[in-house]
């Protein structure tokens, strides 16, 4: 099994290689279903006006800069990242949007550089099953939300489906490098992406993460039949328990 910091480099390398194309590349792997489900997480996250975000794994920056315009002049978001070349997308988006409450942070999701209690929201979008540890990077955004922030993730999930499982599978695993070499150059980096979505937990198990970094009040949405999902937890205001509801 693959170690953590192995798995840090490993993830590192792909990002930083296929950077260029990574939002086509998405917009076509995902048959530009992202965009609707990004939009189904904004309503989700319901970020207000004066409110201070942390979008965690921000990548090329595109839900950064939507919640930068949710949350207005008076609120403030700072979109994180651990690859420099993913940055430079988010930077460049940025400088053309014009908007002046983002900042831009190479930075490690496992070790979030911010106080505790620091934001009132956190999201993180397609980037929770590339860290080494899960559960670590969940709690590390739990410390650093005020109480009775929320967190949403944005990810992809496992259908239990029949037939719909199998081909989804058989997509990720040969379909899906395939378009990687030949829209970006870039087979190995697109098989990582189909392994790393294999070996992510189901909706069960990530309510379940969700619990055990101490969040509550969990939702879950199932996306498209259950390929992808949002996840929704807060942080307690108190010691009161945790429920879950699904949608």
């Amino acid at each position: 099994m693959m170690d953590q910091e192995e798995k840090h480099e490993r993830v590192h390398h792909v990002f930083q290689k296929i950077y260029k194309k990574y939002d086509a590349m998405n917009s076509l792997i995902s048959f530009n279903r992202h965009k609707s489900w990004r939009r189904q997480a904004d309503q989700i996250v319901s970020a207000k006006q004066g409110d201070k975000v942390i979008d965690v794994c921000c990548g090329t920056g595109d839900w950064t800069l939507s919640l930068a315009e949710a949350v207005g002049p008076q609120g403030r978001v700072v979109g994180l990242d651990f690859s420099d070349n993913m940055l430079k997308i988010a930077q460049a988006k940025l400088e053309a949007s014009q908007l002046e409450n983002v900042t831009l942070v190479n930075g490690d999701a496992m070790e979030l550089p911010y106080e505790d209690e620091s934001f009132d929201r956190a999201t993180i979008g397609f980037g929770l099953r590339n860290v080494p540890d899960y559960l670590t990077v969940l709690k590390e955004i739990n410390r650093v939300l005020r109480p009775g922030g929320t967190l949403v993730c944005l990810e992809t999930s496992q259908t239990k489906i029949p037939v719909y499982r199998q081909l989804y599978f058989i997509y990720f695993r040969l379909i899906m490098p395939l378009l990687g070499k030949l829209f970006a150059g870039s087979y190995k980096e697109y098989a990582w992406l189909n392994e790393s979505a294999a070996k992510f937990p189901d909706q069960k198990k990530l309510t379940q993460l969700f619990l055990d970094a101490h969040f509550e009040n969990i939702l879950v949405r199932s996306l498209m039949g259950g390929i992808a999902a949002i996840h929704r937890g807060t942080k307690p205001l108190d010691d009161k328990s945790a429920t879950v509801d699904r949608k």
